[in-house]
């Protein structure tokens, strides 16, 4: 009995080493860099523990048609942009001019570019955050946009629904898609926590794919990926991704966390949908209605054919 209590008391404090102030992913956390995993970010921030948290598994089967979701229009996307590209710890982060915005696809009001970001896996591996029936992609981005009439994202997190994120997904492509360039150079010299360079002139159109690919989408409210964890994202997650080469994805590993190991596995856990609702846009109300018509007429004409 005694022995058993000695055990349990070493444990418990083997557990409060292990455990740190900080939030990491779980691919950080050792007892020699400890921090709080993503099962722990609650300590962190409370607001992680709530019942809107994000990303999540989209199940296309359970998400409803919504008509009130149609094209975006992308605003000042096309215009080209220099700045900085910083490793901030996490991921890799470039803050965007206020000139671009998107309107439409439901939105109360125009909301304005502030930044974006990627989430990744190892190596180019499984590290998208939003997973579709399932199936995570290599790489996901985020770019993050706030009501027109905040003034900064703090303020724009504290409006229920003061922050619209477009969230991309990556796949990978046999050929190098040259519109990255600019990015994909920049990593060789941000590969250190806290260090930041000057990109490349790029846009943001040049980064996603063309504005007649984009009708198709998902929408859900959410929050943050990241602690703090706040509840005030209208998310809107695209179905046609990304091509990057197998090389270009793999350079997002290169990286290394405050530590010095390799940042990859840069993505929260999906979280529980708690009754929440997923919308799909009419884009893909009007491709499954194609599809039906298709087949309508070619049995109306006998084309089908028969058992």
């Amino acid at each position: 009995m005694q022995q058993h209590l000695i055990q349990c008391i070493f444990l418990a404090s083997f557990m409060k080493i292990c455990t740190g102030s900080d939030w990491c992913y779980e691919s950080q956390h050792t007892c020699s860099s400890p921090c709080n995993g993503p099962e722990k970010w609650e300590h962190a921030n409370k607001d992680c523990a709530g019942r809107a948290q994000s990303p999540i598994n989209i199940v296309h089967r359970k998400t409803l048609p919504d008509e009130r979701l149609t094209a975006f229009q992308f605003k000042n996307y096309q215009n080209s942009f220099g700045g900085l590209i910083k490793n901030n710890g996490h991921s890799v982060q470039v803050t965007l001019p206020h000139d671009a915005f998107v309107i439409g696809g439901d939105l109360e009001m125009p909301y304005k570019a502030v930044q974006f970001h990627l989430h990744w896996g190892n190596k180019g591996g499984p590290g998208s955050e939003h997973t579709i029936d399932g199936e995570q992609y290599p790489m996901e981005l985020h770019i993050v946009h706030m009501k027109e009439k905040h003034s900064n994202l703090e303020d724009a997190l504290k409006d229920p629904s003061g922050v619209a994120v477009l969230g991309f997904f990556y796949e990978e492509s046999n050929r190098v898609n040259r519109k990255y360039d600019p990015i994909i150079n920049a990593l060789q010299s941000i590969r250190m926590t806290g260090t930041n360079t000057s990109l490349g002139t790029v846009s943001l159109e040049q980064l996603i794919p063309s504005q007649q690919n984009l009708t198709n989408y998902y929408r859900y409210r959410g929050s943050l990926t990241t602690p703090g964890c706040t509840e005030s994202v209208i998310w809107t997650v695209f179905e046609n991704p990304i091509p990057l080469s197998k090389e270009q994805l793999e350079v997002f590993s290169n990286l290394q966390f405050k530590d010095g190991k390799p940042m990859v596995a840069t993505f929260r856990p999906v979280q529980p949908l708690n009754g929440r609702m997923v919308y799909r846009s009419g884009g893909a109300v009007v491709l499954a209605s194609a599809t039906l018509l298709v087949a309508s007429i070619a049995m109306a004409m006998g084309l089908s054919q028969p058992n």
